[in-house]
C-alpha cells in the first residue's frame, strides 16, 4: 500500500524500505541466535527493531513485522538475501515500474482541452 499509493511518502523512500527490511530482519535473526525462541525474545527482538529503524532513520513500518516472522519459521542467515534484501528490492522495482506506466499512461491519454466559443 505505501509504494504503490504514497509513493512520495517518507515511508516509501528506497531508504527506508530495504534498509528497514533489512536491518529487522538482521535484529531477528540475532536475536533469534543469541536468545534462542521464544515470546519473550521475539518481543524483545521486535522493540529493539522497531528502535533501531527510528534512530537509523530506515523506518518502514511493514518491516516491522520481520522479527515475528523470523521467530516463527527459524530461517538461516541466507534469510537477509532472500527473501529479505531480494523481496524488498523487488517491491522496489515493481512500484518504480507501476508508477512509470501510470505516468505514461496520463500522457499518452490525457483528455484535451475543451475549446469554448
Amino acid at each position: 500500500v505505501l509504494l504503490f499509493a504514497y509513493p512520495q511518502g517518507p515511508f516509501s523512500q528506497v531508504r527506508n524500505v530495504v534498509g528497514g527490511h533489512v536491518l529487522t530482519s538482521l535484529v531477528g535473526l540475532c536475536c533469534l541466535q543469541v536468545l534462542g525462541p521464544g515470546l519473550l525474545p521475539m518481543a524483545f527482538a521486535g522493540g529493539l527493531a522497531t528502535v533501531l529503524m527510528v534512530v537509523t532513520r530506515t523506518v518502514h513500518p511493514p518491516a516491522g513485522g520481520n522479527p515475528v516472522i523470523v521467530f516463527m519459521t527459524q530461517p538461516g542467515w541466507t534469510f537477509l538475501l532472500v527473501p529479505t534484501l531480494g523481496g524488498a528490492c523487488f517491491l522496489m522495482l515493481s512500484a518504480w515500474l507501476y508508477w512509470k506506466g501510470i505516468r505514461w499512461l496520463e500522457q499518452r491519454f490525457k483528455p484535451s482541452a475543451v475549446v469554448r466559443e
